[in-house]
């Protein structure tokens, strides 16, 4: 068939695709598409950090491109199998044009296709063919072809491209996505796919992906399902985050969060990814400005809590944020209501003020456990000791493994709990092993956050489904 194209420079091609065809097996109307995964490579890994001096933290280079599938016990369902690469990239293969030419693919539930990278974006142009998923051909189907790849995040890729399975919402030019098509063009009973990740990178079966049900050999009892709060992303909303048992305090009362296929590690507000490096030990880097808050103004925040103060106001009123009128705002940043106040610029008030609020969360948290002004204030400056380094990556002693301690999340009522080998990802092997945490910090500022990111280290223990029918995502364990 020919290819209808018009030229178009992409922030990411990612919508819909531009991947290789993968083969898949029907199973009780189910089509399965496998994963492959691969040994982790040091010398990647190194150049990714290097790649992300670009302007992208470690974290993003290190993406985990996965694959899962989901299958129902009727109805047509397409299974693609999933490679694994070190546990960091699941993908799987499809097929573009007619005959189809074969390319790999990471099935991204999480990626739109308008984001704009720190790596740089990608040119290309958009084009129009049959694509092979499995079993299933779309007929076609808009795609963005890459012509420039400008960075070593692509170069180093185990993939060809992405094949996004988000919303319309985000997509380029608001361009029909592959999963919409294989819906309006019956290639599916049931509007559902989900995913099952092999988390065991040393065997040859990286996962599946299943498109048009759920394959009951991929979990355990039932899911817990959670409606979407807002489309573009797969994104509900979650409750507390635990570490053995014991509340963090900062998504007490609710944070936003997304089921993110592409993703490799476990995303969240670095108020809470401090604490857990702290209980798990892991090696970030010693912040400054978190440990001159707590010097100058440590107990004066304990009194103004001890005192009833309003947490959110505390830092403005000690002088280190600007108050917007529902919570403070680092100085340097613009609020979104109008401006009634003088704000000073500069990358150390911001860091002040930031630093400032997850000293509030932690204080009011050992408060509410009864513990004394000294010991507090020795805790925040071991906090202080594990924030994030600004790669993203904080390094575990894997002598300790068996030693750390549960960290659970709390989703549509239930408590899901991730172990240290399901949330400690291992490089090398022997002496030479390397272990790296898989919680990686992100901030984002209300009303749009805080915001979690759930990818492939919470979705490799617990297989997702995504029911496009009822706009909802269901978690079980997986099998």
């Amino acid at each position: 068939m020919g290819t209808v194209f018009k030229s178009i420079t992409a922030g990411f091609f990612l919508c819909l695709l531009l991947f290789p065809v993968v083969f898949s097996t029907p199973n009780g109307g189910l089509y399965r598409i496998g994963l492959k995964k691969r040994k982790f490579d040091l010398n990647n890994r190194v150049a990714a950090r290097l790649d992300s001096k670009e302007g992208e933290s470690f974290r993003t280079s290190i993406r985990k491109y996965s694959l899962r599938g989901n299958l129902g016990e009727s109805g047509d369902a397409d299974i693609v199998a999933l490679k694994n690469y070190m546990d960091a990239q699941y993908f799987g293969e499809i097929g573009i044009g007619t005959p189809p030419q074969n390319f790999t693919v990471i099935f991204d539930t999480g990626k739109s296709a308008d984001i704009h990278y720190g790596t740089g974006a990608i040119s290309g142009f958009f084009s129009e063919d049959h694509v092979k998923i499995g079993d299933l051909v779309v007929k076609d189907q808009e795609f963005i072809e890459a012509t420039r790849e400008p960075s070593l995040t692509f170069l180093l890729a185990k993939f060809d491209g992405i094949l996004g399975l988000g919303f319309q919402e985000i997509s380029v030019g608001k361009a029909v996505p592959v999963w919409y098509n294989m819906v309006n063009q019956g290639l599916v009973n049931e509007p559902v796919f989900s995913f099952w990740f092999n988390r065991n990178a040393d065997e040859e079966e990286g996962g599946e992906i299943v498109f048009g049900g759920m394959d009951p050999d991929h979990y355990k009892g039932e899911h817990t399902y959670v409606p979407v709060t807002q489309k573009g992303y797969w994104q509900f909303d979650m409750g507390d985050v635990m570490i053995d048992g014991q509340t963090t305090g900062f998504c007490a009362g609710g944070c936003a969060a997304i089921a993110d296929s592409g993703t490799s590690l476990l995303a969240g507000p670095t108020t809470i990814i401090t604490q857990v490096n702290h209980a798990i030990g892991a090696t970030g880097i010693v912040s400054q400005e978190c440990k001159a808050v707590v010097s100058q103004y440590g107990e004066e925040i304990i009194n103004m809590l001890l005192a009833k103060d309003e947490p959110q106001k505390i830092c403005s009123q000690i002088g280190l944020c600007t108050f917007d009128g529902s919570r403070d705002v680092s100085m340097g940043i613009e609020s979104v209501v109008p401006e009634n106040n003088h704000r000073a610029s500069g990358g150390f008030h911001d860091a002040m003020c930031s630093t400032c609020e997850m000293a509030v969360v932690w204080m009011q948290n050992q408060l509410k456990q009864n513990q004394t002004q000294e010991r507090i204030l020795n805790y925040v400056n071991e906090l202080c000791d594990r924030l994030p380094s600004p790669m993203g990556e904080s390094a575990v002693d894997c002598s300790r493994l068996s030693s750390l301690p549960i960290v659970s999340f709390t989703i549509g009522g239930k408590i899901f709990d991730l172990t240290p080998d399901q949330y400690i990802l291992k490089v090398g092997e022997g002496d030479a092993a390397q272990c790296i945490s898989g919680f990686s910090a992100l901030d984002v500022a209300p009303p749009r956050g805080p915001l979690w990111i759930l990818g492939d280290v919470f979705m490799g223990p617990y297989h997702t489904v995504f029911d496009y029918s009822n706009m909802r995502v269901g978690f079980a364990e997986a099998a």
